[in-house]
């Protein structure tokens, strides 16, 4: 049995939960959003673990955290998170929080090889903790939280100091350490940038559409973002994106052909089905959008550039099956193409490339020379 969680809504509490914090010198963190709910989501609970106690950080109540900002920056307090970078960036967002010292337990789970590094298995398997999954789909933005929300919070971090030292010392003697603090370093340079608003071409498949097609599923999308905005919800709860190719491909003229539709919600208003077929006419008497370049970092990669990739992807393959872990642990696809379009002939370009820190420029750089190299 647990003591319950703390709930902590005034600057006092607050101000007594960061000086246990600052004392403990670690702990572990977790956020919870409203992102299925609204459509500019938002942080809307904060879940902090120290060895002996769990609060629940209410950030609507809460005006001002910037002590615990200073806390997450101190070099000498360390973090401990599963999936660390979600957290990261939304708390950058959220109160431009940056982060100096963090424990990533899902990057430890992935690089010791652990078959199912989710945080759910691992709570179930290393601890007996069986999660409420109903919770992953609650409302964190409404107050009061339920019992059961707040008993799922508090297990998202209450075992996670004790899982960091089962991880570190695994990680320790498989000689695997110095490879996490590379990788959670890493993670702690993300950071939010503002992003360009939504457009249609981020949807899946819509750079195969044909010009006529794009400018409906545009018109659509569209149509989509406005609504949601103006309802306050995910543009997802008004249509999901298949639905939006798929009338796109089909462009249908009457209310049945549109109903008919896979994925059509069944119950969707007769006016609103009206609205759609206009918005389709709409976009086949609009203008094909101007095509959107690719991003291939200034120039397409050429033949060569993808010779070398597919080798060095051949390569990682072979890593990851050597040390039993996924491919991207070893090298990400994206830090692959980089490396085949610089063509380092030597481990002194290589590492000018700044693609590799030290661990790996030395577990990998050899090599990498090698297939590069085609020797």
């Amino acid at each position: 049995m647990l003591s319950p969680p703390q709930w902590i809504t005034t600057t006092a509490a607050l101000t007594q939960v960061i000086a246990d914090l600052r004392r403990a010198k670690e702990f572990a963190l977790d956020t919870e959003s409203n992102s299925l709910y609204v459509y500019d989501y938002k942080v809307c609970l904060i879940q902090v673990s120290t060895r002996q106690a769990d609060y629940l950080l209410d950030p609507i109540a809460l005006s001002d955290l910037s002590d615990l900002g200073s806390l997450v920056a101190d070099s000498s307090v360390e973090i401990t998170i599963h999936a660390a970078e979600n957290d990261i960036l939304m708390m950058h967002r959220e109160y431009g929080f940056v982060f100096n010292q963090i424990f990533d337990t899902l990057w430890a789970a992935r690089i010791l090889g652990w078959s199912k590094p989710g945080l759910a298995s691992i709570l179930k398997e290393r601890f007996g903790i069986t999660l409420d999954k109903r919770m992953q789909r609650a409302d964190w933005g409404k107050r009061p939280l339920t019992s059961e929300q707040m008993e799922y919070a508090r297990y998202d971090t209450h075992f996670l100091l004790p899982l960091r030292d089962l991880q570190a010392a695994e990680l320790q003697s498989l000689g695997r350490w110095q490879e996490a603090q590379e990788v959670f370093a890493e993670i702690t340079n993300v950071r939010w940038a503002e992003r360009e608003p939504p457009t249609f071409w981020r949807l899946p498949g819509a750079r195969d559409l044909e010009p006529q097609e794009q400018a409906v599923i545009k018109a659509l999308f569209d149509w989509r973002e406005t609504k949601a905005r103006r309802r306050d919800v995910p543009p997802f709860k008004i249509l999901r994106n298949e639905v939006l190719n798929a009338l796109a491909l089909a462009q249908p003229t009457n209310i049945s052909a549109l109903r008919a539709i896979k994925g059509t919600p069944k119950r969707l208003p007769h006016y609103v089905v009206q609205n759609l077929l206009d918005v389709i006419e709409q976009g086949q008497h609009d203008p094909p959008p101007e095509p959107q370049p690719r991003n291939h970092g200034g120039r397409r990669p050429d033949s060569d550039d993808l010779a070398r990739f597919e080798r060095l992807r051949s390569w990682r393959a072979r890593k990851a099956r050597q040390r039993g872990v996924e491919t991207d642990v070893v090298l990400t696809n994206q830090i692959l193409m980089s490396i085949a379009r610089a063509h380092p002939t030597d481990l002194e370009a290589l590492s000018a490339t700044e693609l590799l820190g030290p661990w790996k420029l030395g577990a990998y750089g050899p090599e990498i020379i090698e297939v590069v190299s085609n020797k």
